[in-house]
């Protein structure tokens, strides 16, 4: 099973998929449910704590607004444990907005700056495309490792 880095980080289709086939989607909607499901931080449970700017200085800058450090400081992480990296462009915000430009260029740079296996793949605009869209990444996920052929 291989940990598979999805782009955009919160698209629940990418996430979806990449379970379907046996691997663990490293997405952002676990990562902000680990914080708010921390009994005892915050009433009522924040998506970013004061350490989470400081956490993401480790991918950012000082000089970079503190919303990108606090992205950075979910995201970065789940890039440093990534095994495997799906990127989609051009996708419609139904799929997965994250809203931050800066961190988008970011998230995308350090992606395919680690030695990794990634597809990059454009989002589907017409119903041809998109089966061939689901296509492509199945294919790319029946060619990782899975749990077995890893011993």
């Amino acid at each position: 099973m291989a940990k598979v880095i999805i782009y955009p980080t919160n698209s629940l289709i990418l996430s979806d998929m990449v379970e379907r086939f046996g691997h663990e989607p490293l997405a952002m909607m676990e990562k902000i449910k680990e914080i708010i499901n921390t009994i005892g931080v915050d009433s009522p449970p924040l998506n970013i704590t004061p350490e989470g700017p400081k956490h993401g200085l480790k991918y950012a800058a000082v000089e970079v607004p503190a919303g990108v450090r606090g992205r950075m400081s979910l995201i970065g992480p789940m890039i440093d444990f990534a095994e495997a990296g799906i990127i989609v462009g051009d996708s419609s915000f139904s799929f997965g907005c994250m809203g931050c430009a800066r961190t988008n260029e970011l998230t995308k740079f350090l992606i395919r700056e680690k030695d990794i296996p990634i597809l990059e793949i454009q989002y589907p605009h017409t119903e041809e495309d998109g089966q061939d869209f689901v296509y492509k990444i199945a294919d790319f996920l029946k060619s990782l490792p899975s749990g077995s052929d890893e011993k």
